[in-house]
């Protein structure tokens, strides 16, 4: 079944210039998780504000499993919406004890009913043991555990995610990821994720929609959206991505560092710019090497390196950690391409579309 549907929707707000989201579509099925991702300004919190019904869209519809949601005309609020939210700084009550914030979404429940589903969610968020505390007596993560377990109580067709991770820090940010997206799974809840951060999209979205100022860039699973990016933006976005010159020349494109497969459709002539991505590339070290070793970053796992390339270009390599190459040697460099991403030249210089 299909979760969330919407459907060309637009949304812009008095004074704005710009639409927040401009004809977005796009599908979430059933116990799918989807990241909606893109830089500030980009539309992520609006859409999240349309599909619960905080805000109502200009232009689209919507609908939550088949049923309409929003139209000229109809909008059902976002109480008749079947929606759990987790907001960013969690929204804890902090007079009432963990159960009774867990609780306060079913109130039409007996309360033989409410204490049953109370002790059936604190157990799958493993919080069983902290019902009886306050949100001022628990550790950040266990602060969004609780925010998780209120939003799941009530059942909904979908919990909204709000950028719920930002107020951790990195460590506790990498365990909640993985704690949270087994506890959906454990549920098999559909889920939106809005995150401004691509690591986090890839670690716990089934799918990911870019975007950028207001417009759907790409969407698709975390590893197209990666390895096969429509455009320099999204490359650029996804991953840190390098862009060589390249002129394309029949079922190849020559480069500064050798001939490339061409998947292309550009013609014979065209002049066009290959996206390198660090992982894509290994170095061999070479006294009349086409590459110097122009600085390297350690990064624990691994050295990310700076090369310049004999045109001036700059590309990154990132090797092993034990694998030390001394500023200004000399490398060879090869590349471990298993397709070749290309752009007109010029779109490297146009706004995205």
């Amino acid at each position: 079944m299909t979760t969330i549907d919407l459907v060309r929707v637009s949304k812009a707000y008095p004074g704005s210039k710009t639409p927040a989201v401009s004809d977005i579509s796009f599908q979430v099925k059933e116990g799918e998780v989807l990241a909606l991702l893109g830089p500030s300004g980009s539309g992520k919190t609006t859409l999240l504000r349309l599909i619960a019904g905080l805000e109502k869209p200009d232009a689209g519809t919507l609908f939550l499993e088949e049923r309409e949601m929003c139209r000229p005309g109809h909008f059902v609020p976002p109480e008749n919406r079947a929606i759990g939210m987790v907001f960013q700084d969690y929204a804890l009550f902090p007079h009432l004890t963990v159960a009774k914030n867990v609780s306060f979404g079913l109130m039409r429940l007996s309360k033989s009913a409410q204490d049953k589903k109370v002790k059936e969610i604190l157990s799958i968020v493993e919080l069983s043991t902290f019902r009886d505390r306050y949100p001022h007596e628990l550790s950040g993560g266990q602060q969004q555990r609780v925010a998780l377990a209120r939003a799941l109580a009530p059942d909904p067709i979908v919990v909204l995610l709000d950028e719920p991770f930002s107020n951790l820090d990195p460590d506790m940010r990498n365990q909640m990821r993985a704690d949270v997206s087994e506890i959906l799974q454990k549920t098999g809840r559909t889920a939106v994720l809005v995150t401004h951060d691509h690591e986090e999209a890839f670690a716990m979205a089934d799918k990911i929609v870019l975007l950028n100022e207001g417009r759907l860039e790409q969407q698709g699973t975390p590893e197209a959206v990666y390895h096969t990016p429509v455009n320099p933006f999204v490359a650029d976005f996804v991953g840190q991505a390098d862009f060589i010159s390249g002129v394309v020349e029949q079922d190849r494109i020559e480069t500064v560092i050798g001939a490339l497969q061409n998947n292309s459709k550009f013609p014979s002539g065209t002049e066009v710019s290959v996206m390198i991505r660090p992982d894509d590339i290994d170095l061999v070290p070479n006294p009349a090497g086409t590459a110097t070793v122009w600085g390297r970053q350690f990064r624990g796992s691994e050295n990310l390196y700076t090369l310049r390339l004999s045109s001036g270009e700059i590309v990154h390599s990132s090797q092993h950690s034990l694998d030390v190459y001394p500023n200004q040697v000399k490398v060879d460099i090869r590349l471990k391409l298993t397709h070749t991403v290309v752009f007109e030249k010029m779109a490297l210089n146009r706004p995205s579309s």
